[in-house]
């Protein structure tokens, strides 16, 4: 679907007012908006950008999403040593670094630290984990999401039934690392460490960055109501 033709659909489709979920649970906003478009693929093809992802989301809510993962050479401790030294028992009984990591330290005393263009996960004692260039995410951001057409959705509940009302589709598009270090100061963006201990080595599911669903505008340097 290109630019153009999303924009007719999605007018028609605001012009519906309230329209009952295809789905239920979490994924029913985005999966409904789909089949009224009648996509395929979760993708708009624009002229300069290439591909645009399509993310829709209920107004008002708060939940974070995954942008992307990155770890090519950012621990700077050893992953085992830091689980071992850090971790905590996840569900299944293993030592692991499951945290959502912002400026604030948490429960063991790991935060975020921002300086010299980059990013450290840091302990208070002074002691770093990992290190990511800025710039190097801010690339690793534009390849895995050129651009982004964010669609938000008013809500309501009918006899047990979500109903949307899709209202507004904005596309975002431009990255840089200057604004991705003022997002992680401001704590829009932050990082998830997801590695457990596997006993001899770490076993690492990817560092995600992920940022609240009404704040992706701000990840982005130019927004455009469609």
């Amino acid at each position: 679907m290109t630019l153009n033709e999303f924009k007719e659909e999605f007018a028609k489709i605001r012009a519906r007012g309230f329209v009952p979920t295809a789905r239920r649970g979490p994924t029913g906003v985005g999966y409904t908006l789909e089949k009224l478009l009648g996509l395929r693929e979760n993708n708009i093809a624009l002229p300069d950008l290439g591909a645009a992802e399509l993310k829709a989301h209920r107004e008002n809510t708060s939940r974070l999403i995954t942008l992307f993962t990155f770890n090519r050479k950012a621990w700077v401790m050893n992953p085992l040593e830091a689980i071992r030294k850090y971790g905590t028992l996840d569900a299944n009984g293993r030592m692991g670094l499951y945290f959502t990591l912002s400026r604030t330290p948490n429960s063991s005393g790991l935060f975020l630290e921002i300086k010299e263009h980059a990013v450290y996960v840091q302990h208070t004692s002074g002691e770093v984990l990992a290190r990511w260039d800025l710039e190097s995410l801010a690339e690793q951001f534009r390849k895995k999401v050129p651009a982004l057409i964010l669609v938000t959705a008013h809500v309501e509940e009918r006899a047990g039934t979500e109903y949307f009302h899709y209202y507004r589709a904005q596309l975002l598009s431009g990255h840089s690392a200057r604004v991705l270090e003022d997002q992680l100061r401001y704590g829009n963006l932050v990082i998830d460490l997801r590695l457990h201990d596997k006993g001899t080595h770490a076993r690492n599911h990817g560092t995600g960055f992920r940022a609240p669903e009404p704040k992706l505008d701000r990840l982005f340097e130019r927004t455009e109501d469609l």
